[in-house]
Formats: structure tokens, C-alpha cells, sequence
């Protein structure tokens, strides 16, 4: 992209002095970025314009465009927001602040290798995060995530004050994933997986269409290629047919429709895009050849009148499909999208889509929230524009009170991408939510007494439990004690209890308001519970004060006791922290229960030598482990503190070992102590079922009247295996369950 075809690009409603500006922030930027290449060796400033002419094609206003050419120059350059304001104006300098990074990494080095360009390390797309810098220096990689994470969270934030920051992002996210087959393969998948996680569903949360679109497409392609080039590959095979097909489809159509005095109707092909065919894929549970028959068409009219008098022409001619119609004319989505979807099986036999929309609501379609400025010039639209932003302002209540960065990713993920369930409160008052909330998410959301005091529901008129996932229709009634607060279990992510940000803040809340002293024994005994359970060392929880910068191991209890710091975030940094581990493994990697082969554990100078897991200390990814080589039987695989080993005397015979990758589940022994009782057992294998883990030994010892059961089962994480202990732990009748550190 070149600053002439930008020029030749911008909106009609670019005045002389807003292209004069234009041009001036682009031979800025160029200065800026003198010198500057880009992975795939074009100079830098390509980028900046790419970004800016899809602005352009969104019709934003000048200042937006401007600063989209302009966002990576305080990032990437000397620049400074102060340089930009004396140059551009107050509102293009905080559109750039707003998309900028929080700070700068600094340069890496390995012997005489530096990276040269601090952008290399910085820049969004460009992070320097492949051989070098991930696999020797972790910290570094932490640090990126962090900082990812936190430059995310600024973004959000900024969002909730003027929309125009995220169409930036969006904007120079689009164009990154354009190029990014010039990255690495691990850095190409990670990126495109976030984009899948949160730029596309944040383009679909503002209803442009025509970028969410686009980013899942590019997105797929990296995070799953394979099947991408197969759907590609099927699309591209029957084109030609299916072309010709739709196209007669169009000519009788449009003969029907004129026939019944509906005169200006635009008719097109709906392309189908290959994200959207390998979701339907999934969910339908349906190979391709049967999701291509349901061809698609779009109707373009003139008014709402016409949009349902098309669509009786259409239902009158051909027999319409049960439960594919509907209706988001009369109920728009929850952002705001409208437009009549029906399916009909046409006169071959097979299935056909139409949508039937006007051209205003095919507008909102593709350009969502950005439909405001390509309207304006036609008449104000401001009370569907303020509509939209103070929507977006509602579901982010909770931003300023989060101040971790993963929290607050998560719960734009949880409260903001998701999906929306419709929920009726007794009086028939109507409240949206994010799918997948609990009744205490409903409570938090009438009012926070109401949260705080609930005990109980009612959906429909039945008793439910706290974890019941409310559905659209539902009429919830909260069940209230006359006084006290919240469980701290609602904060317990295993229980599945609370799932909205909004509601998770306004326990947090409730908490911190609580004696100190109260805090900080509960937060003791929560994470002192977790270690036994899993089987950890507390040896080394002084090292974690600096993560969180506290100073004393009770401001550490205090801050798990009101919620906000996540036991989940302790263990894992535990794990890594343990003496004697070389690399940072915050998520286990898996092994299987069975006799390890050399492929999967790397014994360091031996290659196809036998391994076998020890007995006596059953070691699980995320342990220190260490070999000893046995007569004739290979290497035996203990954990590095069994007694075992620390009482040899042969330490000639231990070689060093580490994990493999290859194996998806390892063994784990669980105890489980409860008052016996008809059907623990099925509950536990319940439990079991539903959170994927496999049941592979079992014994049972009762003995008046107490059950106590050792379980080997197999889990993929240290993650699940906290999920499935929490779980058996809040059965009835149970009192612990725990993993055994040895046999």
C-alpha cells in the first residue's frame, strides 16, 4: 500500500484540510520509522498506511485515520505523545497513547547476538519471542505475556472512554495477521489463537462484520492449517457449479419477487467464509459436503415493510425448513444486528439460506459500530451510536476495579465476547447476560445486598443449585438470608459458582472490606489446603512476595483471602519454584501411566534407553525428576526429593531427565476420606467423568462407618487435577480428598 492509493482512498467527506493532515502525519511517520524494516523487508511505513486504508474503507473520521498512520511512532521511535500533540492536536495524541504499549523490553542478548531493533522485541505483531529469547530467558517470555496482557487491558480501558482506540487496534491487528505468514510456525499459532480468543469475537462484540470475518478466517488458517487447506481446497473444487447454481437461483427469485410487486431488491450471492463452515462443521456434527448444500442468499430491500412481505413470498413458494427462521428485525441481537434469516428447501430438494434485510441494516451488518460515521453525512444517527457505546459502557462496569491484567482479559473473554443469554426477573423485568451465568451472577447484577445475602434459587418456579447455567426465557428468583456476606467458595473457579467479572468484583469488594487479621488466616488456611492437596512445598512461598510486589507472607494471605490474588496463579509459580527445577512449567506437561518410552523423557547422553515411572514416589510432570539406571531394566523415573534416591549411595548411576511431549495423560493417586454413605461412589465417578479424568485403580476401605478410597487416575494438568479434588471435596459427606506423595 502506497500514500497514493491511500490518498485516492479516503472518504468523500475528507475536506482539503483534513487530507493536508493526512499527508502531513504520514511524512511523520516515515521520518519516524526511517531505517525501520518489517520481518518481511518492507520498510515499516507500509505498515502504518495498510492499517490507515482500512480505516478508510470504515469511513472513520480524519483524527482516527490520522492516528492510525501515527500509532506505532511513539512505540517504535524516539516519538513521544508530547511530540504528537505539538504536532497533531490533544485528541490524535490520546488515540495513540491509547493503542501504544505500556513500556518497553529491554534489548535481549546471548554472547554477541543482540537484537538490534527494539521494535523487533516490541511491536505487536513483532515480538521477539522465538529461539532466542523464549527458551533462554523464560523471564522474558513471562514478562511479554504480562505486558501483552497489560497493553490489552489499557486498550479496554480506553475503549470505554472513545470507541475509536479499538477500531485502531482492530484496524493494525487486521493487517498483521495479512503478513504473518512471514513469523515463525510457535509465534504464527500464538498470535492467530489470540486473535480467535479475543480481536475477532472484539470486531463481532462491535458488529463489523466485515473484520471479524477476515480476522477468524486468517486466524483458522494458522491455529489449524490443515483443516483450513481441506475446506479451502473443497470450496475452491465446486465453485464453478455452485456459481452457476446460485446464479439461477438469483433470476427466478427476482422474476417471484417482481411478480408480487416487490420491485427494488438487490440479490447476491452470501459467500460462505471457512471459519464459519468449520464451526458448523463442529457444532453440527456434520461433514462438509452436507453444511455446503445450505447455499445462502441475500435480499437487500427497501424498507421493513418489504423485508416480511419478502419473506412471505418466499415461504409461499417454497416449504420453509422447522426452527431455521428468525427474527432480528424484531429482536436485534445483542449488538445490535438486524435482519430476517430463514431456510427453505428449493425446487432441486436441497436446502437454501436467505437473509432479507434493508440497506441501512446491511450497513450495521458489515460495519457495526462504525456504521455511525458512514451515515453521518446522510443525517444524524447518534441515538443508535449512543446506544451502542453506553451498552459496551454497562457490560464493563467492573473494568476499574480489576487491576490484574489476565483478570481483566478474562473477563472481557467472560462478560464482554461472550454470547448473551435473555433472563426474566419475577416481574417480568428483562436482564442480559453472558452465557453461562449462575444465579448469583443474576443477584450481583439486581443489586449487589441481593448477591451478597443470596442462598438459594428458584428458575421456573424449581429449586436449582448455585452452579445452574441460567438459559434464555428463564425466570430466576434469588433466594436471600436477612444478613451476611458471600462464600468465599463463589470465587473458587473449580465450583463453577460465579462466572461474570461484574460479580466476581463485587464479592472481592465485600471481602476487602473484612478485618485484616480474618483475611489473611482464611487466605492461609485456603492456600495451605491447596499445597497438601496437591502435594507441594511451602519452602519456597518467600520467593513468590516479589511477583506480586508485597513484602510479608501475610499481606500474601490477605490479598488470597479477599480474592485478589488466585491460589491457581500460586501454584503454578510454586511449581516452577521448587528446588531443583531447571525450567519454568507452569502448565505439567503430560505422561502416561504407562512404561515411558525414550521418546517421551529425554535422558540427557542416552538415546533409546528404557524408562520406567518409579513406584515409591510416582512423579507427575511439574516435579523435579531424576533418573537411576537399573541392571537390565532401563532408567527408573523418581521425583528428585524421593527417599529413595536422596538415600543412595551409587550417585554414579543418576543421569539427568526431563519430561517429554509426546504423552496426553499421566497418573496421579488421590485419597479420599467421607462418612459412607449409598451412591459416594457414583458421585465420585461422576465427577471423574465430567471433568475428563480417568479412572485407572481403585481401593476402598470403610471401617466404622468411614470410607477411606485410593484412586490412580489420569489428568492432563496440574489444572484439572485441582478441578476434580475441589469437586469430590464438595460432595456430600466427604472431608478431604488430596493427592498422595508416595505409594
Amino acid at each position: 500500500m502506497k500514500i497514493e492509493a491511500l490518498m485516492d482512498s479516503l472518504p468523500e467527506n475528507y475536506n482539503f484540510v483534513d487530507r493536508e493532515m493526512v499527508m502531513k502525519a504520514y511524512k511523520f511517520a516515515e521520518k519516524a520509522h526511517e531505517g525501520q524494516t518489517r520481518v518481511s523487508g518492507e520498510p515499516y511505513i507500509t505498515h502504518c498506511v495498510s492499517v490507515a486504508s482500512i480505516l478508510a474503507e470504515l469511513k472513520v473520521p480524519p483524527a482516527v485515520l490520522i492516528a492510525g498512520l501515527l500509532h506505532d511512532t511513539v512505540e517504535d521511535s524516539p516519538v513521544t505523545t508530547v511530540d504528537i500533540k505539538n504536532n497533531f492536536g490533544e485528541e490524535i495524541s490520546r488515540l495513540v497513547d491509547g493503542v501504544t504499549k505500556l513500556t518497553n523490553l529491554p534489548r535481549v542478548s546471548r554472547g554477541d547476538q543482540i537484537a538490534k531493533h527494539p521494535q523487533d522485541l516490541n511491536s505487536d505483531i513483532f515480538e521477539d519471542d522465538n529461539d532466542l529469547s523464549e527458551d533462554i530467558f523464560p523471564s522474558i517470555r513471562d514478562r511479554k505475556k504480562d505486558l501483552s496482557n497489560e497493553t490489552l487491558r489499557k486498550v479496554f480501558l480506553a475503549m470505554g472512554d472513545d470507541i475509536r482506540v479499538v477500531l485502531i487496534k482492530l484496524a493494525d491487528r487486521l493487517h498483521n495477521m495479512r503478513t504473518l505468514g512471514y513469523m515463525p510456525e510457535a509465534k504464527r499459532k500464538r498470535i492467530a489463537q489470540e486473535t480467535l480468543d479475543i480481536f475477532a469475537p472484539l470486531a463481532n462484540r462491535l458488529g463489523i462484520w466485515q473484520v471479524k470475518w477476515e480476522l477468524e478466517d486468517l486466524g483458522f488458517r494458522y491455529v489449524n492449517p490443515d483443516k483450513y487447506k481441506e475446506i479451502a481446497n473443497n470450496l475452491s473444487i465446486r465453485r464453478g457449479d455452485r456459481e452457476q447454481e446460485i446464479s439461477q437461483i438469483e433470476d427466478n427469485l427476482r422474476r417471484i419477487l417482481l411478480n408480487a410487486g416487490i420491485k427494488n431488491v438487490e440479490i447476491s450471492g452470501r459467500s460462505k467464509h471457512i471459519y464459519s463452515i468449520y464451526k458448523k462443521m463442529v457444532e453440527k456434527d456434520k461433514p462438509f459436503d452436507m453444511v455446503l448444500d445450505l447455499r445462502g442468499l441475500r435480499l437487500i430491500v427497501d424498507d421493513v415493510p418489504s423485508c416480511y412481505a419478502a419473506l412471505g413470498v418466499i415461504h409461499t413458494h417454497w416449504r420453509p425448513i422447522p426452527h431455521e427462521f428468525d427474527d432480528y428485525i424484531a429482536a436485534p441481537k445483542d449488538n445490535f444486528y438486524q435482519s430476517l434469516h430463514t431456510a427453505i428447501i428449493y425446487e432441486d430438494g436441497k436446502p437454501l439460506e436467505v437473509q432479507i434485510r434493508t440497506s441501512e441494516m446491511h450497513q450495521n451488518a458489515e460495519f457495526g459500530i462504525a456504521a455511525h460515521w458512514r451515515y453521518k453525512e446522510r443525517g444524524p444517527r447518534d441515538q443508535t451510536y449512543e446506544q451502542r457505546i453506553n451498552w459496551l459502557r454497562r457490560l464493563m462496569e467492573w473494568r476499574q476495579e480489576v487491576e490484574d491484567a489476565q483478570e481483566f482479559v478474562d473477563g472481557m473473554k467472560s462478560d464482554v465476547f461472550q454470547d448473551r443469554v435473555y433472563i426474566f426477573t419475577p416481574r417480568g423485568d428483562i436482564i442480559d447476560l453472558p452465557s453461562g451465568a449462575t444465579p448469583i451472577d443474576f443477584a450481583y447484577h439486581v443489586h449487589t445486598e441481593i448477591g451478597n445475602r443470596c442462598r438459594g434459587a428458584k428458575i421456573n418456579g424449581k429449586l436449582v443449585s448455585l452452579d445452574y447455567a441460567l438459559k434464555t426465557g428463564d425466570q430466576v428468583e434469588i433466594l436471600t438470608a436477612k444478613q451476611g456476606g458471600p462464600s468465599r467458595d463463589w470465587l473458587n473457579s473449580n465450583l463453577g459458582l460465579v462466572k461474570t467479572q461484574r460479580a466476581k468484583s463485587k464479592i472481592r469488594n465485600w471481602f476487602k472490606k473484612q478485618d485484616r487479621d480474618q483475611n489473611a488466616a482464611q487466605g492461609k488456611i485456603m492456600l495451605e489446603r491447596e499445597i497438601k492437596r496437591l502435594g507441594l512445598k511451602t519452602s519456597s512461598l518467600e520467593e513468590l512476595l516479589p511477583n506480586y510486589d508485597l513484602k510479608k507472607l501475610d499481606d500474601l494471605f490477605v490479598g488470597i483471602g479477599c480474592g485478589d490474588i488466585s491460589i491457581s496463579r500460586i501454584v503454578n509459580q510454586l511449581i516452577d519454584t521448587e528446588p531443583g527445577t531447571e525450567d519454568p512449567l507452569l502448565i505439567p506437561k503430560p505422561v502416561s501411566d504407562q512404561p515411558i518410552s525414550s521418546d517421551s523423557i529425554t535422558v540427557l547422553g542416552l538415546k533409546g534407553l528404557l524408562t520406567v515411572l518409579a513406584r515409591c514416589c510416582k512423579p507427575a510432570p511439574g516435579d523435579d525428576i531424576v533418573g537411576y539406571i537399573t541392571r537390565g531394566r532401563g532408567a527408573t523415573i523418581h521425583r528428585a526429593d524421593c527417599p529413595n534416591m536422596l538415600r543412595l549411595n551409587e550417585r554414579e548411576r543418576i543421569v539427568k531427565v526431563s519430561w517429554g511431549e509426546l504423552q496426553k495423560t499421566y497418573p496421579v493417586a488421590i485419597q479420599v476420606k467421607a462418612y459412607d454413605r449409598q451412591g459416594l461412589m457414583g458421585d465420585i465417578s461422576n465427577v471423574l467423568s465430567s471433568e475428563g479424568g480417568n479412572l485407572i485403580d481403585i481401593e476402598l476401605k470403610v471401617s466404622h462407618n468411614l470410607a477411606t478410597i485410593k484412586l490412580v487416575v489420569e489428568v492432563s494438568d496440574i489444572s484439572q487435577l485441582s478441578r476434580l479434588l475441589t469437586r469430590i471435596e464438595n460432595l456430600p459427606n466427604v472431608m478431604e480428598a488430596y493427592r498422595m506423595r508416595s505409594a
